[in-house]
């Protein structure tokens, strides 16, 4: 604890108890859905798919807004934080009471989600009123709040009888909204935050909050804590359904017997830190996976007749766990987790003092993660296996992979320390610094880096570069892929059995251009804070949830509208993906390099759209993956396709590409600044007008090639046009990746009104193609336009860093020549992030725009003369602002100025 003085022991007994019963409150409301759920499901006649995801979606939403609710914490004050969010879940979950539909529930289940964050409040709030010999303990007590997933099973299925579930809603809301007014009014601001708030010191940045994020020991503790709570909440939603089907029990035996487990699971909270405080987190952690390997060992044994040839004949015999017996082991098993919970987070107040919102809300969210991924997961591996234990030898192998994890960190730091060294060891070893700075390198980070260095370059720098150039682009390929999956997809979905009409085809067409294009704007601001190499794995592996969701949604035609849509928006992941990786590889390269390198990146990045157009109708026409893939779909004219291929083939590349990431990627510490720092690109003219320019070339590629496959069958129903569309992403990728040397040598600006003039001629001929009914033309000034659209993206992405260094020498200029380098490039890489991001709008607005025309006018032909005038705004715009006489590029771009206005150190 960092507060000026010691609270009293009243204080933190207050602050204390009222977040423990506030918590409680908050975990009794996250879980609601377990009870009330199986009434609505009941209700809505929901399939076992709508089911889970109804009563996961609250425990997605808790485990993601984890980490901000976290960050909030330590800027705000525990006090308000918390107020609000039960106040605000509250009202959520009223809301309930008032839907009237799977949709309305689910977005009233995402309200009802913010309870789950509490957790890393309450953790961030109380650890700062205690000293570190005693936050285990306090810590133990607060987690105790875990019981209000046992005060739900227990209290919920009889209010359900008398009242419906509705009385559930009601009752709870009222709970917890009522808590937040209480909490508000007793509570007080913890001592850091006052004495902050009293000093007038200012809250940590962004980026001071997630420098710990990096650190391996992190995500360490996250996967034992994905088991210890994941798991735990995985199992309160499960067992539930569990019990009814394997032991035929009813709902209220159910709910006794899960709450049983979750009681277990969350009152020895609490003894899980005194055994902390006084034994050390590694013995306590050792005794939670130890018996958890033994309890899930049991529960995972499925019922099994044996017959051994006896020489009396055969001899019978049977194995299978009963009701009570298995109460009892998972009774047992929740005792240990309890344990588990607190002793991951004994020590987080202790390794990280200052930073207990963002690591606590990384390794909750993880763990949080787990309460919603696993029981995803049960609901497979039973549909695969048809085993209902099948579930329990998962976790026993998530155990399995902890325990050995943990075991190897502790004997590799012993074997560093001898004599002395081994008596300084921290106590709780396996929560100690992986890479020691007094003992270990981080080969990852570099901290020197002067690219305009020629000797440097030539000797380190272009190697380094170079390599994570080489990682990235394969990458930002998949992330594409992924991203416009859906451009063959939804022109498939018709022949498989799936009734969309063709204005719900072109929504879904449009809706991964649409969140990609917002990521964007998120992800453009977060190499910066996190690292190039750190954001690349974590963004590479989050195209696993689109793919495999895909994968699995198109096998059953009973899959609503609902969760397409949602699959398109996850699909945006990939999209987001592209402002970070153009942000990340700006910062390896020197200028003279720069344009070629983002085109490197960017172009075979885009070419990730013709890869998946290209292989996707091949791979769908074989059972690739046998029978994990699943069973094929029978065609309308009698044909059979494995469409879940369009998800499952990009998996193990997915993989592969995260790896590589993780091993072979650098951070650079230049490239490190806060939001605040690069927030500034906001207030410069010039981001905005690139931001229209990326829009006309960016913006047109990925629309194009989200909107081609089907615009084409539609136009021209006669031709196989599946067959082709591939070939426009490939012109323009290949395009964009082999002319950024033209914009390095005769200026972007130049190229881009030229490009411009180029996409105004293709968007005639292709009005004029479509009115004779030519599918030549049509697809001969398609592939133009591609063409110009791919120059138009390295042209445009070349311009910024002349621009804004020819800019930061006019603003900056007190500053010295090295820190003006610095500011324009760190102002560079946000605003190529940040256009592209406004640019990635156009795979909306193109598909959007071809659909509303058809459906107003029976013809795409008014979509076509928008986009037309548009470009000629775009021209316009070039030629006034940059490359007529007296425009900002003139005079550089024809060698009568200097093109590098910063020199180099």
């Amino acid at each position: 604890m960092t507060g000026k003085h010691i609270p009293s022991h009243a204080d933190q007994q207050r602050a204390l108890w009222l977040s423990t019963i506030s918590f409680t409150l908050c975990f009794a409301v996250w879980t609601i859905f377990s009870i009330i759920g199986l009434s609505i499901k009941d209700e809505l006649g929901l399939s076992e798919f709508e089911y889970g995801l109804l009563i996961a979606t609250p425990v997605l939403t808790g485990s993601l807004t984890r980490l901000i609710l976290g960050v909030w914490t330590e800027r705000y004050g525990g006090r308000l934080v918390f107020s609000a969010q039960m106040i605000l879940t509250g009202a959520a979950t009223f809301a309930l009471t008032y839907a009237d539909s799977y949709l309305t529930f689910l977005l009233a289940a995402l309200g009802v989600g913010l309870a789950g964050g509490s957790f890393i409040i309450g953790v961030a709030y109380v650890s700062k009123w205690y000293p570190q010999a005693r936050q285990g303990t306090a810590l133990g007590v607060f987690g105790m709040g875990n019981v209000g997933a046992a005060v739900t099973k227990f209290l919920a299925p009889f209010v359900l009888v008398a009242w419906g579930w509705q009385g559930v809603a009601e009752i709870w809301a009222a709970g917890i909204a009522i808590m937040g007014v209480v909490f508000y009014l007793l509570a007080k601001d913890d001592p850091d935050f006052a004495a902050r708030r009293v000093e007038g010191v200012a809250a940590p940045s962004l980026a001071e909050q997630f420098a710990p994020l990096k650190n391996l020991q992190v995500w360490r503790f996250s996967l034992y804590y994905f088991f210890v709570f994941g798991g735990f909440v995985a199992l309160a939603l499960w067992l539930p359904h569990y019990l009814v089907q394997v032991y035929n029990v009813d709902v209220r035996t159910a709910g006794m017997a899960t709450a049983a487990f979750s009681l277990s699971a969350s009152v020895f909270r609490a003894y899980g830190g005194v055994l902390s405080d006084r034994f050390g987190a590694r013995s306590v952690m050792y005794w939670t996976f130890g018996f958890s390997l033994l309890f899930l060992f049991m529960l995972s044994y499925p019922p099994t007749e044996y017959v051994i040839r006896g020489k009396d004949g055969p001899i019978s015999f049977s194995t299978e766990m009963d009701l009570w017996p298995f109460v009892a082991t998972t009774f047992a098993l929740g005792f240990f987790m309890s344990l588990g919970k607190a002793a991951v987070f004994r020590h987080i107040p202790v390794y990280y003092p200052n930073h207990v919102g963002s690591v606590g809300g990384l390794v909750g969210m993880i763990g949080g993660l787990g309460g919603f991924i696993l029981p995803i997961v049960f609901g497979v591996l039973l549909d695969v296996t048809g085993i209902w234990t099948s579930a329990f030898l998962l976790l026993f192998l998530i155990v399995l992979v902890s325990l050995t994890w943990m075991h190897l960190s502790i004997r590799a730091m012993e074997r560093q320390a001898h004599g002395a060294a081994l008596d300084r060891l921290p106590n709780f070893p396996e929560l100690a610094e992986v890479h020691d700075p007094e003992r270990t390198v981080m080969p990852h980070l570099i901290e020197d880096w002067r690219p305009e260095d020629p000797q440097f370059w030539a000797q380190k720098g272009q190697r380094i570069a170079k390599r994570n150039l080489w990682i990235s682009i394969p990458a930002l390929l998949l992330a594409f892929a992924v991203w416009m999956v859906w451009s063959v997809v939804v022109a498939q979905l018709p022949s498989i059995g799936f009734a969309f009409t063709q204005d719900q085809l072109f929504w879904l067409a449009a809706l991964p251009a649409l969140s990609g294009a917002t990521l964007r704007i998120f992800y453009s601001f977060m190499v910066p804070i996190f690292g190039g190499r750190l954001w690349t794995t974590l963004s590479t592996g989050s195209l696993l949830i689109p793919a495999m969701g895909i994968g699995y949604a198109v096998q059953n035609p009973e899959t609503p509208y609902l969760i397409f849509a949602v699959l398109a928006l996850l699909c945006g992941l990939g999209g987001g993906n592209f402002a970070s990786s153009m942000a990340n590889i700006s910062f390896f390269f020197p200028r003279a390099e720069k344009g070629n390198a983002m085109a490197l990146n960017a172009g075979l990045g885009n070419l990730g759209v013709s890869v998946m157009q290209f292989l996707v109708p091949l791979v769908i026409t074989a059972g690739v993956f046998g029978a994990l893939g699943g069973p094929p779909q029978e065609l309308s004219d009698g044909g059979r396709i494995w469409m879940q291929n369009a998800g499952f083939i990009w998996v193990p590349f997915i993989l592969a590409s995260t790896a590589a990431a993780w091993i072979g990627m650098n951070d650079l510490t230049d490239a490190r600044a806060s939001f605040r720092e690069q927030a500034v690109i906001f207030t410069r003219t010039h981001n905005w007008v690139m931001c229209l320019l990326y829009v006309g070339t960016f913006g047109s590629f990925i629309g194009y090639s989200a909107g081609f496959p089907l615009l084409s069958r539609l136009a021209f129903p006669e031709v196989d046009a599946l067959k082709y569309v591939f070939l426009g992403p490939l012109v323009g990728a290949l395009s964009r990746a082999g002319t950024g040397w033209l914009s390095d040598k005769v200026g972007g600006g130049r190229v881009t009104f030229w490009v411009f003039a180029g996409m105004i001629a293709s968007v005639l001929g292709v009005i004029w193609s479509l009115q004779i009914g030519s599918f030549a033309g049509f697809f001969a000034f398609f592939m133009a336009l591609f063409f110009f659209t791919g120059v138009g993206n390295a042209s445009t992405f070349q311009m910024i860093p002349v621009i804004m260094r020819k800019e930061v020498t006019r603003l900056a200029a007190d500053r010295d020549a090295s820190e003006q380098r610095r500011q324009s490039e760190r102002e560079s890489a946000a605003i190529i992030a940040f256009t592209s991001a406004i640019g990635g709008y156009g795979g909306f607005f193109i598909p959007k725009a071809y659909g509303t025309s058809i459906g107003m006018t029976g013809s795409p032909l008014a979509a076509l003369w928008a986009f037309l005038a548009f470009y000629v705004v775009c021209l316009a715009v070039t030629w006034a602002v940059y490359t007529r006489r007296g425009g900002l590029l003139h005079d550089i771009e024809r060698g009568r100025a200097p093109a590098a206005a910063i020199p180099a150190e």
